[in-house]
């Protein structure tokens, strides 16, 4: 029996509805691979000529390239996943327990992940270090709080500062100050049980030395696995079929593409903000004017090749170091790829980000490669510029929008800016929508 008869195999499938993806980014390829586990007939559609979305790789001079998520973790969602998909054996271990770095003042300093990380880091002083053990004592997220107030009342100015912001933001390219804590990490502490000490719930994971779970790849790049998921649902799939519009009609939906109208019964909505609310403006305008007012920042990836040598996960720049370089992951370290080293740049950076933007990509290059050699004291050469517009969800003051997104029944969001981004997030988002699609 093929992997596609497996996942289609149901004898109430006449008996759900069709639901039509819109997207085959991974979080419509693991909503289509949930739905047909279920039984549910089903139709994605992809504007683009192959799946990933933002999980694409790409080999330059021999060097393989990340252009989004750099690793995975294989937390149980994905490992499950990849068990499914007979993806395990396949998989490359990377270097889980290098240190990740806080450049401040000048110097690399060790971001304290760990308990004895956090009595011997610099980056912190001891007063900073005694402050963060009195959050226990104060409460959870308040209503119209930004991230930066939250952290700053839980943790202190400085662990704030130059600690749990950089790590937390870092992935949004925001700043912690625009950031409402109630639409962004306050969901995150919701979602793991977390009402008021941060602390309390970790503190007994550190002490018992619980390892994380390992960061994993593939030899070819992470778009290893949407590949593996297309292939197994490729008669589901529509590549280089952008969806037009969806339109209302009684008891359901038409998705209209150049290649016809498609009647189904529910919609799985996977695209970026702008996108969608274009695509469903027929259904309920409100609801699209609604999803225009979400602000991304838009991330530009530049991939380097060095000799560094540098030993560790990466690193988050402090925006008073006053360069253009957001981040960097150290894949050469990190996933032992040979010589690669990602920057990040871009973000809502003010001016000085929009300046960025209206560069050309040799431009935006050299600047990343001069700042490397700089910061890492090491030569680079730049393999890739890639710009991601519209990015990533700002998570900034314009969600509170998310209060007035009321999708009609059968519209179902499956997206990093309605819920949890990352990977696991939107495995686990799937999983949840494919339960409520699958019995209706």
């Amino acid at each position: 029996m093929s992997g596609d008869e497996t996942a289609d195999s149901s004898d109430s499938i006449a008996e759900r509805p069709t639901v039509a993806v819109i997207g085959a980014g991974i979080s419509g390829l693991a909503l289509t691979h949930e739905l047909r586990k279920r039984g549910v007939e089903t139709v994605t559609f992809e504007a683009e000529d192959e799946p990933g979305g933002i999980i694409k790789s790409r080999t330059v001079d021999g060097h393989v390239l990340e252009l989004g998520p750099q690793r995975l973790r294989l937390a149980g969602p994905v490992k499950s996943l990849l068990g499914e998909l007979g993806l395990l054996t396949d998989l490359r271990e990377g270097n889980t327990d290098q240190p990740l770095y806080i450049y401040q003042d000048g110097k690399f300093r060790v971001a304290p992940l760990s308990v004895k990380d956090a009595i011997t880091t610099d980056l912190l002083s001891w007063r900073g270090k005694l402050r963060v053990l009195a959050e226990p004592f104060t409460a959870g997220p308040q209503p119209g709080e930004s991230v930066e107030e939250f952290l700053t009342r839980k943790f202190g100015r400085e662990a704030a500062h130059r600690l749990f912001a950089p790590l937390y933001t870092g992935l949004y390219g925001s700043s912690a100050d625009e950031m409402l804590v109630e639409y962004s990490l306050g969901k995150a502490l919701e979602r793991h049980g977390i009402e008021r000490s941060i602390l309390k719930a970790v503190l007994p994971y550190a002490f018992k030395g619980r390892d994380p779970p390992p960061i994993v790849t593939f030899d070819e790049g992470l778009q290893r696995l949407p590949e593996a998921l297309a292939e197994r649902h490729a008669a589901a799939i529509e590549f280089s079929t952008p969806v037009e519009t969806v339109e209302p009609v009684e008891d359901g939906y038409e998705v209209v593409t150049d290649s016809g109208r498609h009647r189904v019964d529910a919609v799985g909505m996977t695209a970026e903000a702008p996108a969608a609310a274009q695509m469903l403006d027929p259904v309920d305008d409100t609801l699209a004017e609604t999803l225009r007012e979400f602000t991304y920042n838009p991330i530009i990836v530049v991939h380097l090749a060095s000799d560094a040598g540098v030993i560790g996960h990466g690193c988050q720049i402090l925006p008073e170091a006053d360069y253009e370089t957001l981040g960097m992951t150290w894949n050469a370290s990190m996933l032992d790829r040979d010589g690669v080293y990602t920057a990040y740049m871009g973000g809502n950076k003010g001016s000085t980000g929009a300046d960025l933007e209206e560069q050309s990509d040799e431009e935006i290059g050299a600047v990343a490669a001069a700042e490397f050699e700089e910061l890492l004291d090491a030569e680079a050469s730049v393999l890739s510029v890639h710009r991601w517009d519209p990015g990533m969800p700002a998570y900034d003051r314009s969600w509170a929008a998310l209060d007035r997104l009321n999708p009609p029944d059968g519209i179902e969001f499956v997206t990093n800016y309605t819920d949890r981004a990352g990977i696991i997030g939107r495995l686990t988002e799937a999983k949840r929508v494919a339960d409520r699609l699958g019995t209706k």
